[in-house]
């Protein structure tokens, strides 16, 4: 698989993973501060959760999840109550003075507050502070003390069982978004997940399918050690927890930018809306733009003994696919009928208008541009079987193995002996680590069968259990970064992997 030459690779650092390395100093201080400052910390911000949940309670009573009631004077009042209660309790956690730049709009003017980077759970504390709805998953209202509160500030809930979540979300953000401002402001995180603040992913379209004016709000930490980054990889939510409230101190800003009004065609066009806004935020933030989305994450983050060794083509082809539909539709059985089918066809290559049908699709721009990552001849025909390989592995990065059987059972021998050809899996290697040019001299060297060219799934699976660093030590392929190293690696059959001795 090739990646498109007109487009650049969306790898840069990964904004999905936190390493937090203490120095010695830092390691006494926290020791110090746990045996301290952390218990009696911790104490009194659950003391002020606790105290706040009695009145969140008590104002969600009665209340329709769909209407807008006028808002009565204890209600008010009670309103009032809980963002002194919730600042005491951030200000027990460490978060004494939060610095706060610009102006918030009206929610007459802009019902929609789009805020980034979102990289931690106390990124709640401006949901707190401004009391707006957020969007949040349906089974946060069932945690206990916290899914109260999160009922009270009207949230619009998304059903993640539904199919047709995305579309009901959308709606309900348009419908209070067009209220003239008798709904709560509404704070969205576009970026869809943390990260680790590196830089700001592709912003999911939800907030800006109305088409209204949003404000953009942008979030600082500035701590020297950054304890507060809860992300898909690093430290767990009670790690973070314990090193934020042994830190003495824990600073953050809030800066509310100027009211963001969309052109007619940003109106018309949701993604170039995101993306502007987005560009504007980067340049608040003095940050790069991540040329990857929430959906991309399973894929950087692959694990397993086949690991993705490069994303570029890979992410490429998994933006595609989204696009066409085929990503959301796409399961273990669906993929067995697929693999069935590009079997059938026993290496026969198919043109543009042929793989439109094999996927039951129109020809279109984005059709074709799938079907160009798999020319590799350059003749406008490609095996199907390199695309089904290519789509598993985007739609399970880390069950590297389920895709290599489903490889085997496309490309094994039409006597259905379970072997497939050397090349063959150079070819199916290539697209699942997404490299280039595998060599797989050394493999069959090993196994004694360097004159057959052929290969069991079962005796890969053996090789791959007894070698688990079989792709770093054991498999060459262009640019592999042994290559590159001093330091000399022994192969698996022994014998140096050095080509130059």
């Amino acid at each position: 698989m090739k990646l498109s030459n007109s487009r650049p690779s969306r790898v840069g650092r990964n904004p999905f993973v936190h390493r937090l390395r203490l120095t010695v100093t830092e390691t006494i201080k926290l020791g110090l501060m746990s045996v301290t400052v952390f218990p009696v910390r911790l104490l009194l911000v659950s003391f002020f959760m606790l105290l706040a949940w009695p009145f969140a309670f008590a104002a969600s009573l009665g209340r329709s999840e769909f209407v807008i009631e006028p808002q009565s004077w204890w209600r008010r009042l009670t309103d009032l109550c809980l963002r002194v209660i919730m600042r005491a309790m951030w200000f027990c956690g460490g978060f004494h003075w939060i610095k706060v730049k610009g102006e918030r709009a009206a929610p007459s003017e802009v019902p929609i507050l789009t805020v980034a980077p979102h990289s931690s759970y106390f990124d709640a504390i401006p949901v707190t502070m401004t009391m707006c709805s957020i969007v949040t998953k349906l089974e946060s209202r069932s945690i206990p003390v916290w899914g109260t509160l999160i009922s009270y500030i009207r949230p619009v809930f998304v059903f993640r069982v539904d199919q047709d979540s995305r579309r009901k979300t959308v709606e309900e953000i348009k419908r209070r978004a067009q209220s003239g401002g008798e709904w709560p402001q509404i704070m969205i995180f576009p970026e869809g997940t943390c990260t680790n603040r590196s830089g700001l992913i592709l912003y999911k379209a939800g907030a800006f399918i109305p088409g209204l004016p949003v404000q953009p709000v942008v979030l600082r930490y500035p701590n020297q050690l950054d304890t507060v980054t809860w992300t898909w990889q690093g430290p767990g939510a009670f790690k973070i927890l314990w090193l934020t409230l042994c830190q003495p101190h824990n600073p953050m800003e809030i800066e509310y930018l100027p009211v963001y009004t969309p052109s007619n065609e940003e109106k018309e066009n949701p993604a170039l809306f995101a993306n502007n806004v987005r560009r504007l935020m980067a340049k608040a933030l003095e940050l790069p733009l991540t040329e990857l989305s929430f959906d991309d994450r399973d894929i950087i983050l692959s694990k397993g003994p086949l690991c993705i060794q490069d994303y570029s083509g890979l992410l490429e082809l998994n933006q595609l696919v989204c696009r066409l539909g085929l990503r959301a539709g796409t399961s273990g059985t669906v993929l067995d009928e697929q693999a069935h089918r590009a079997r059938k066809l026993q290496g026969g290559r198919l043109t543009l208008e042929e793989f439109g049908q094999f996927l039951s699709l129109p020809v279109t721009e984005t059709l074709a541009q799938v079907h160009s990552l798999f020319d590799e001849s350059g003749d406008g025909q490609i095996d199907a079987r390199h695309f089904v390989v290519a789509l598993s592995t985007v739609h399970r990065p880390s069950e590297s193995m389920e895709t290599l059987r489903l490889a085997f059972r496309m490309f094994e021998s039409e006597e259905e002996d379970g072997e497939v050809l050397e090349d063959d899996l150079a070819a199916v290697l290539e697209i699942m680590l997404g490299v280039k040019e595998a060599e797989l001299s050394g493999l069959f060297l090993t196994l004694g069968r360097p004159d057959t060219g052929r290969i069991t799934y079962d005796e890969l699976v053996h090789y791959i259990e007894e070698y688990p660093h079989f792709i770093r030590d054991c498999l060459d392929y262009k640019d592999h970064p042994r290559k590159f190293c001093c330091v000399r690696r022994q192969c698996c059959n022994g014998h140096n992997h050095d080509k130059d001795d």
